[in-house]
C-alpha cells in the first residue's frame, strides 16, 4: 500500500477496502445504491462505473452473486478496484472490465443483463480545473447520463432491472431518459441529510416495464451534526 492510501472497514462480513485520498472516494451515496438494489445469486450482474468497487463488493456478499461484471474506464481506479477485489478473496465472483462501457458489445451480448447498477457522474462537465481522475468521476467527462441509460437500455433483457442514483435535482432529466430507453421507472425515493435537505435520486428501472411507480418515503442518511448514520452501514433498505 502507498502513503496515501488506508484500509477502512465495511461494517459489512468483515470485508474491507482501500481507499486511495489522492483518488476518488466513495460516499454514503454508494452504500444506499449498494442496500437498495436487490439481485439474485443466478443474475448476470453488471456495475457501470465501479470506482473502488464498494458497489460490486457489497452486493456480492450481501445478495451472494455468482458473478458481476464491473466496468471501469480510470487506469487508476481500474488498479484499486483491483486490489480490493483481492483484499476480500472475491477474484472468482467480481470480473473487472477495463474499459469503456460504451464498449460493451465487446464483452457482453447485448439484451443479456439481469441486473445493472451506476453510481455514475453527476454533474455536467464544466471548465473548473480540478485532478482529472476526480472530474472524471464526478463529471461528464467521459459518460454522459444519456450514454448511461441507452447503455443499461441495450444491456438489459426484457424486465431487467436498471438500479441507479442520481442528484435530486436532476431525478426528472433521469425519469426522461429512461422512459426514452425503454426502461420505466418502477421504484424510486429520494435521501435527505439530517438538515432537511433532499439531496439524492434513487430509482430502480425495468426494461420494458409496466406503468406504474411505487414512491417509497425519503431516507435520512445523515444526523444533524452530518454524521452519517450507522443504519446506513449495517441494514439493508426494504
Amino acid at each position: 500500500m502507498s502513503l496515501d492510501e488506508r484500509i477502512e472497514d465495511l461494517q459489512c462480513q468483515g470485508l474491507k477496502i482501500i481507499q486511495n485520498k489522492k483518488l476518488y472516494t466513495f460516499t454514503s451515496d454508494s452504500v444506499v445504491l449498494a442496500n437498495y438494489a436487490k439481485t439474485k445469486a443466478k443474475d448476470v450482474v453488471v456495475e457501470i462505473g465501479a470506482g473502488s468497487g464498494v458497489i460490486s463488493i457489497l452486493l456480492q456478499a450481501k445478495n451472494k452473486l455468482n458473478k458481476i461484471y464491473a466496468f471501469e474506464i480510470q487506469p487508476q481506479m481500474q488498479d484499486l478496484c483491483e486490489k480490493n477485489i483481492k483484499l476480500n478473496n472475491l477474484q472468482d465472483k467480481i470480473v473487472l472490465i477495463r474499459d469503456d462501457v460504451n464498449n460493451f458489445k465487446q464483452h457482453i451480448a447485448p439484451a443479456s443483463v439481469d441486473v445493472i447498477v451506476s453510481n455514475p457522474p453527476y454533474f455536467k462537465k464544466t471548465d473548473f480545473k480540478q485532478d482529472r481522475v476526480k472530474q472524471i468521476a464526478k463529471e461528464e467527462v467521459c459518460l454522459t447520463a444519456e450514454q448511461l441509460v441507452a447503455v443499461a437500455g441495450k444491456m438489459l433483457k426484457d424486465g431487467g432491472a436498471f438500479w441507479c442514483c442520481f442528484p435530486a435535482e436532476r431525478s426528472c432529466e433521469l425519469i426522461s431518459l429512461c422512459q426514452n430507453n425503454a426502461l420505466a421507472v418502477k421504484e424510486m425515493f429520494f435521501t435527505e441529510n439530517g438538515k432537511g435537505e433532499v439531496k439524492l435520486f434513487v430509482c430502480k428501472a425495468v426494461k420494458n416495464g409496466k406503468f406504474g411507480t411505487k414512491v417509497l418515503p425519503n431516507l435520512i442518511t445523515n444526523e444533524t451534526n452530518g454524521n452519517y448514520l450507522e443504519k446506513l452501514h449495517t441494514k439493508n433498505i426494504k
